[in-house]
């Protein structure tokens, strides 16, 4: 107590800590934003979330075959040529696209063909994605649910059909995939399945992230088709191609994309795809509905004397594998990755990271050794996407625009918010 006339002294607390907090050198900043929609708690949503990761979590996909699109692929059709991404029409094809549906009609021997999405068949293909009737398709089963999805066969890189190259020197390398490379592969596979799922969790602690690197999953499965007495001019085509894997992972994936589709109320992304023209997503909770924007231009690395102006929008059904918790959102797995799609060892790893704030579990099967050994984040929820605004980071090649060109290189690119945004606000309508 203070008597009057006294001297008065002022106490103050805390004032030097919070000068010392001032001056102190920042070492972390929080990069926050508001929500892009209104969220709210749903306990029902939670639980279908959970139920539909767990489906994709417990998928076990198994190299079952190999056989002509027309009797495999459901719904295909001698008239009918699959591609990648949302539904398309003619008239919408980039040049990339374009070029490939050209190729393939030549290559059936037709002037005209109805178009499908290869996601409306069970099936997947990188870039363009053009599956015909007589190209020859892997078998990939799902041996938790029994559905079996399919792929093309990876032609290599350069100038191919999936880039939109369609010269003569492409359409033979087709038919001699139809006619030499197809059969030994399902003469081998006679012998028993091949365990894509296990071939997937050693390649990602081998270096790969099984969307642009596939060097170890390949060497692995040459490894075993070379055992089951593959003839000598198919192994030395699958030796000369570090990207004979990809089809095979993109088709694992969607098994496990297929498992979680379907489970009511659930807002977990099952499909992501791009066309060249728009990028569309899939949710669990109603798989039949695409959701889509324009599809936005790979930034990256150039071969040659391409530029950026050379790029196509983002083109290809191979996103699945990000949607899967691979491709970029296990690039920290996969550190030479960036020497192929640009930036840096660091990079690679800040962008599994970022992937984490936006699904709902983490791989078990899927461990990434500079992680300590952490599962890949897998599982893409509308809702955080909505939340955080973090859009979903692939790595892909890079298609020229103008038709039969072909690859021009490799990049990074983001998925366009909107499509997101249109997935929750109809996921949350009255």
């Amino acid at each position: 107590m203070t008597l009057l006339g006294s001297p008065v002294r002022a106490v103050t607390v805390g004032a030097r800590l919070l000068a010392d907090a001032l001056e102190a050198e920042r070492k972390e900043a929080v990069d926050w934003q508001p929500p892009l929609r209104r969220l709210a708690p749903s306990i029902e949503c939670d639980r279908a979330n959970q139920e539909a990761v767990s489906r994709m979590l417990e998928a076990r996909p198994m190299w079952v075959g190999v056989g002509s699109a027309r009797d495999l692929i459901p719904g295909m059709r001698e008239d009918l040529l699959l591609h990648s991404g949302p539904p398309l029409k003619w008239d919408d094809a980039s040049g990339p696209m374009r070029g490939a549906l050209e190729g393939a009609l030549r290559l059936e021997g037709r002037s005209s063909a109805d178009l499908d999405p290869c996601h409306h068949h069970m099936a997947v293909g990188p870039m363009a994605g053009v599956i015909s009737p007589s190209m020859p398709v892997v078998v990939v089963e799902d041996r938790t649910t029994g559905l079996r999805t399919f792929s093309n066969l990876n032609e290599g890189l350069g100038r191919v059909l999936r880039y939109g190259a369609n010269d003569e020197a492409v359409l033979d390398r087709l038919r001699w995939m139809a006619s030499v490379l197809g059969p030994d592969l399902t003469r081998a596979l006679s012998e028993g399945p091949i365990d894509l799922g296990l071939i997937n969790q050693r390649a990602l602690q081998m270096g790969d992230e099984l969307h642009n690197r596939h060097r170890a999953a390949t060497s692995t499965v040459f490894r075993e088709l070379a055992l089951r007495g593959l003839p000598t001019p198919s192994l030395r085509f699958i030796h000369e191609n570090d990207y004979f894997y990809l089809n095979l992972a993109m088709a694992s994936a969607k098994a496990a994309c297929e498992a979680a589709a379907g489970v009511p109320g659930s807002t977990l992304v099952v499909t992501m795809a791009r066309n060249g023209t728009e990028f569309g997503i899939r949710v669990s909770g109603d798989p039949s509905r695409w959701f889509t924007a324009p599809a936005a231009v790979p930034v990256g690395l150039f071969l040659g004397s391409y530029t950026q102006a050379d790029a196509n929008p983002d083109i290809g059904d191979s996103a699945i594998t990000e949607t899967y918790g691979l491709g970029g959102f296990a690039m920290a797995a996969a550190p030479a990755i960036t020497r192929v799609v640009g930036g840096t060892a660091r990079t690679a790893v800040e962008a599994t990271l970022e992937m984490y704030e936006i699904t709902l579990e983490e791989n078990p099967a899927h461990q990434i050794p500079a992680l300590d050994f952490r599962g890949s984040p897998t599982g893409i929820d509308v809702r955080r996407v909505v939340e955080t605004g973090i859009q979903p980071l692939i790595n892909t090649g890079i298609a020229h625009r103008q038709a039969g060109v072909g690859q021009v290189g490799a990049g990074l690119v983001r998925a366009p918010i909107e499509p997101f945004l249109a997935a929750f606000d109809y996921s949350v309508r009255p």
